[in-house]
């Protein structure tokens, strides 16, 4: 995090998100989101990307506070969490109240293509008190479209593409994890992806 708040000269954003899965988080998740907040502020990032849910999908509001104070001074992000709530309007609301800056969201559908309808409405139900950032599946044959049809000002993608690894003798009778993913396949941002996107934005 040191290196890449020293080096980009774009805000970096710290994901704290301790595992895979839900976002309703036990006492050690919460302990050690709260510690990894603490570190990314310590490290000169310009923000944190949070989110936090309740068992029945709901916003868990003390958590959220909690960590919007100890994020105190960067920029707070909530990120697709929203997309699994039941009341997503309810939950832009308590967002809001916390000073979040904006909402990472794929308008509760698979991609955000697909959502949006959603998308338009929280970007309607929201105006400027907070940003809706599309995010998931978008690409430079989609992005405009996104665009114009919902009025968001950010979105999200991983631009991502695979290179070979650089070994040139290994094993590959073990796994590093399943079976199904290369090792050596090494995912990387692509630039064209990113600047594909940004001519169809133009």
């Amino acid at each position: 995090m040191k290196l890449a708040a020293r080096h980009s000269r774009i805000p970096v954003y710290a994901m704290i998100r301790p595992r895979q899965g839900d976002f309703f988080f036990s006492d050690d998740d919460k302990e050690i989101m709260l510690a990894d907040i603490h570190a990314a502020k310590q490290a000169g990032l310009a923000g944190v990307v949070v989110g936090v849910l309740n068992a029945d999908s709901s916003i868990d509001n003390d958590l959220l506070r909690e960590q919007c104070q100890a994020a105190s001074g960067m920029g707070i992000t909530f990120h697709r969490a929203i997309d699994q709530c039941l009341d997503p309007m309810a939950a832009l609301d308590i967002i809001m109240q916390h000073g979040c800056e904006r909402v990472l969201t794929s308008g509760l559908q698979a991609n955000a293509e697909a959502g949006i309808p959603m998308l338009k409405t929280m970007v309607d139900y929201c105006g400027p008190r907070l940003s809706i950032m599309a995010g998931a599946g978008v690409t430079a044959q989609n992005v405009a479209r996104i665009v114009q049809e919902t009025g968001v000002t950010e979105v999200h993608l991983s631009g991502k593409s695979t290179r070979a690894s650089h070994m040139t003798d290994f094993s590959r009778t073990a796994y590093m994890g399943s079976a199904d993913v290369d090792d050596f396949a090494i995912p990387v941002t692509d630039p064209a992806k990113i600047a594909a996107v940004l001519a169809a934005l133009r």
